[in-house]
């Protein structure tokens, strides 16, 4: 829930302000959906959101005077709401040029009341967001596979700038509940090859065994080093991420740690934790891409089939059908410095016998096509439903 504190100049009529305020707010929040605190700063900070309505020219002074409470609370970002009356904006630019002089954000909320909806709305979304992910534990199980010698990240900033915390978690622990675990049997009505049918209860077995580290380790998300799984127990876990995936609980394959940590800000941020996937082909000069990966969350998918994983050809991988429309490409670096998000398109499905099994055909504009090829974030990327840029970018800011 947002809330809206005010600042106001008492060489201003009270009547003639409020009279002003009042069609302002019920304007922008025809639904009141907002919690009034008025000139009352106690408790400022404590609401998903704060937003600080300057409602009068002369209002400086008493911010300034305020900041210095608000800032022992932790405050570290200003929204300053203007009516555009009463010399509202005009206050504002001089209270956020003063914030910037400090070394501190802040953002004048200003324009049509159609705007400030939106705005707002992006701004709620990601400030819920990141209290969500606050004190979440993150699995790393196994380490990252040799292959990614650039998916690393670093804990003291996934700790700093996320509040999340990574846990480390051999793989012999995971075997371990493997063998005790106890399989199921493939649904009798779902078609599948023999040789995945026989793969399946093993399938099961894993996801138990995940599970159960999820509930001792108390995880929001983790990545596996499934690979290992081919060798040591002769199955994989793409069946086991799709299903996490799906009922919530980001899982990212190959012990990719900078995947799991888009996966989990994607999550936070749309609800939804995406496509773990890695480009297979691209075209720059039309911006077409084809992305490919063996599992994919099944809430992602209008329908799937059970196929082997493809390196391997043994187990239990996810051929889905990803629905065409609107997508956005996210990547998050290990140490949080850098991230890549394209607003794009999806074109089709396909499947080709020498990919991964679950393939999409989106298009880009040819310059995010080609950041793949000139500065790319490791190999895997996230694809989501729908265009969300502007959500993430805010909720990285």
């Amino acid at each position: 829930m947002k809330a809206i504190y005010t600042i106001t100049s008492s060489l201003h009529d009270e009547n003639a302000v409020s009279a002003i305020s009042d069609a302002f707010l019920n304007e922008v929040f025809p639904d009141g959906n907002f919690l009034f605190r008025g000139s009352d700063f106690s408790d400022f900070g404590s609401s998903e959101l704060s937003l600080i309505y300057i409602r009068t020219g002369g209002a400086e002074g008493i911010f300034r005077s305020l900041l210095p409470e608000m800032l022992a609370r932790g405050t570290e970002r200003y929204y300053l709401l203007t009516s555009g009356k009463s010399n509202s904006l005009a206050a504002s630019l001089e209270i956020l040029s003063y914030l910037r002089q400090q070394g501190l954000k802040g953002e004048v909320l200003h324009g049509p009341a159609d705007y400030l909806r939106k705005r707002i709305a992006i701004l709620e979304k990601a400030s819920e967001a990141r209290l969500k992910l606050k004190d979440a534990r993150l699995g790393v199980i196994g380490q990252p596979s040799d292959w990614l010698i650039s998916s690393h990240a670093d804990p003291m900033a996934v700790m700093d700038k996320l509040g999340m915390r990574l846990v480390e978690i051999p793989m012999e622990e995971l075997l371990q509940e493997i063998g005790l675990a106890e399989g199921e049997p493939a649904p009798g009505e779902v078609e599948m090859a023999p040789s995945v049918r026989a793969a399946y209860p093993g399938a099961v077995k894993i996801y138990k065994a995940l599970r159960v580290l999820v509930e001792r380790y108390q995880l929001k998300a983790f990545t596996l080093r499934c690979f290992d799984l081919l060798s040591e127990v002769g199955n994989t876990g793409c069946l086991a991420l799709a299903s996490f995936n799906s009922e919530g609980i980001p899982t990212a394959c190959e012990g990719d740690v900078p995947a799991l940590l888009s996966m989990i800000c994607a999550e936070a941020v749309t609800g939804c934790p995406g496509f773990q996937a890695n480009p297979a082909r691209i075209d720059v000069e039309s911006g077409e891409m084809l992305f490919a990966h063996c599992t994919i969350p099944f809430s992602m998918v209008t329908n799937w089939q059970y196929d082997t994983h493809f390196e391997s050809g043994i187990g239990v991988g996810i051929h889905g059908h990803f629905p065409e429309g609107p997508v956005t490409v996210f990547k998050l670096s290990g140490d949080l410095k850098r991230h890549f998000a394209a607003e794009g398109e999806l074109l089709c499905n396909q499947y080709e016998d020498n990919l991964c099994r679950t393939q999409v055909l989106l298009r880009l504009s040819p310059a995010d096509a080609r950041y793949f090829l000139s500065d790319p974030i490791g190999n895997h990327h996230i694809i989501l439903p729908g265009h969300c840029k502007a959500l993430l970018e805010e909720f990285l800011s």
